[in-house]
C-alpha cells in the first residue's frame, strides 16, 4: 500500500482518488477551496463536477496542504493548469527532498511557452517530476471502463513505480522516457478539439472532423519534433489516443465550448456555459507562440486563435484552411 497525496479535488482528481483507493492505497485529497472539502466530507462524492462516484470511507479530505503533503510516498497533482504554478509554488515549502509529484494536468503557461513538468521543476526543484497522460475522461475512469495511459519520467525506475501503483485490470499504464512529447501532444489536443467542436457547431460532418484530427495531429508532431519530443509519442496514446477522444466525446470541456463557439457563443460565453475550466483556451495562444518560436507552420491553431481572440468568424476559419497554397501531404517522400 502506497500513501498518496491528491492535490486538486476536481474531476480527474476525484476519478484518480477513486481508482487509486480501489487499488487499496491510502489517499488524502486536498483543496484550496474549503466548500469543495466540506461537500467531500460530507458525501464523499465531487457532486457538481462527477457525479454518481462515490468515494471510499478511508479517503482523507483536507484544506491543509502539508497534511496531504508530509509523508507522502507520491504526490498526484491534478489542479487545472492554470493553477499549477501557484499550487507548485506552495508546494516547494512542504515537499521533501526526492518527493515524486505526478502531474495530471494538460496545458502550457501562456507568458512563458513552459509545459507543466518544467513549471513543476522551477517551483519545486527538490522534487522528482512525472507526467501522466492519454485517453482517460475522468467520467469514464471513475466507472471503471477500461482506460490505457502512459506516464513518462526522466527516470526508468520512477516511471516503473508509478506504473505498478495506478495500473489494475481496467486501468492500464505504459512508460515512457519522452516526457516533453507527452505534454505536448496532451495541452496542443485540447487546441484541436476546440476546432473540432466549432465544425460540429457549424454543423459540418464526419469527413471535416477526420480532416482536423488527422491534419491536427500532423501539426502537433511537426511542432512536437522541433521542441525534441520523439515523433513516435505523437501517433502514441498522449498524442493520436487523446486527440481521438477529445475531439470525438461529449465528455471533453473542449469539444463542449467549441460546439458553442460554432453556434455563435463568444469564447467567454462559451467557457461560462461549460462551467469547467476549458484547457485548449488556456492553451492555444501558447501554442502559437510555440509555432512562432520554432518557425513551425501549424494552420489549424492560428484560424483557432483568429476565432477565440480575433473575433474571426468560424466558417471563415474553416474556409480559409480549405482554401490555402496547394500542399503535399508528406512532404519527406519522393516521387518516382
Amino acid at each position: 500500500m502506497a500513501k498518496i497525496g491528491m492535490i486538486g479535488a476536481g474531476s480527474w482528481g476525484t476519478a484518480l482518488t477513486w481508482l487509486l483507493t480501489n487499488n487499496g492505497h491510502q489517499v488524502t485529497v486536498w483543496s484550496a477551496l474549503a466548500d469543495e472539502i466540506t461537500m467531500l466530507q460530507e458525501k464523499h462524492e465531487q457532486t457538481s463536477k462527477l457525479p454518481g462516484v462515490i468515494l471510499d470511507d478511508s479517503v482523507v479530505f483536507t484544506t491543509d496542504l502539508k497534511a496531504a503533503v508530509e509523508g507522502m510516498d507520491l504526490l498526484v497533482l491534478a489542479v487545472p493548469s492554470p493553477f499549477t504554478r501557484s499550487t507548485a509554488h506552495q508546494l516547494k515549502d512542504v515537499a521533501a527532498q526526492g518527493q515524486i509529484i505526478v502531474n495530471v494536468a494538460k496545458g502550457v503557461e501562456e507568458n512563458t511557452l513552459m509545459t507543466l513538468s518544467q513549471i513543476i521543476e522551477e517551483e519545486v526543484p527538490q522534487a522528482e517530476v512525472a507526467v501522466l497522460s492519454g485517453p482517460s475522461h475522468a467520467e469514464e475512469v471513475g466507472k471503471g471502463i477500461p482506460t490505457t495511459i502512459v506516464v513518462g519520467s526522466k527516470k526508468k525506475e520512477i516511471a516503473e513505480k508509478i506504473q505498478g501503483i495506478f495500473m489494475n485490470p481496467v486501468f492500464r499504464v505504459y512508460t515512457s522516457p519522452d516526457v516533453l512529447g507527452i505534454e505536448l501532444g496532451a495541452a496542443l489536443k485540447n487546441v484541436v478539439a476546440l476546432a473540432a467542436g466549432v465544425a460540429d457547431g457549424l454543423g459540418y460532418g464526419d469527413n471535416t472532423k477526420a480532416a482536423l484530427i488527422t491534419r491536427g495531429i500532423t501539426e502537433i508532431a511537426r511542432l512536437g519534433t522541433a521542441m525534441g519530443g520523439r515523433r513516435e509519442t505523437f501517433f502514441g496514446l498522449s498524442g493520436i489516443g487523446d486527440l481521438i477522444v477529445t475531439c470525438a466525446s461529449m465528455h471533453s470541456r473542449n469539444r463542449r465550448a467549441g460546439i458553442l463557439i460554432g453556434k455563435g457563443y463568444t469564447m467567454e460565453e462559451a467557457m461560462n456555459e461549460v462551467k469547467m475550466v476549458v484547457e485548449g483556451v488556456y492553451s492555444a495562444k501558447a501554442a502559437l507562440g510555440l509555432a512562432h518560436k520554432y518557425e513551425t507552420s501549424m494552420p489549424i491553431i492560428e484560424q483557432v486563435n483568429l476565432v477565440l481572440f480575433g473575433g474571426k468568424p468560424a466558417k471563415e476559419a474553416v474556409a480559409d484552411l480549405m482554401l490555402r497554397d496547394k500542399k503535399v501531404e508528406i512532404s519527406d517522400t519522393e516521387w518516382e
